[in-house]
């Protein structure tokens, strides 16, 4: 099956552990801190099996559909742009550098 990607379409490896947890804690964090702002005193009656139940039941999909398909795509974009201010110093550009 031929390949469908361009030759000009860019590949970036995907993440090691450390970005991945970074990546990881990005979203878990503040989505937890939200939930419980907005739900804290109604998740405080619940007995504390229940409430993380509901935690991780609102979360995780907030987290793996929402939120880390976006930190993947800004990622990217950083790896990437990093590449082009690279590779442009590198052709002997007449811009100044940076440090």
């Amino acid at each position: 099956m031929p390949d469908k990607r361009t030759p000009t379409t860019p590949r970036v490896a995907p993440p090691n552990n450390h970005q991945l947890a970074l990546m990881i804690w990005l979203a878990v964090f503040p989505t937890l801190t939200f939930i419980n702002l907005v739900f804290g005193e109604w998740l405080a009656t619940l007995n504390v099996v229940i409430r993380t139940l509901v935690l991780v039941s609102v979360a995780v999909p907030i987290v793996v559909y929402g939120l880390m398909p976006l930190l993947h795509r800004v990622r990217v974009w950083v790896i990437l742009r990093r590449q082009a201010i690279g590779n442009a110093g590198a052709t002997g550009s007449d811009s100044m550098p940076l440090a």
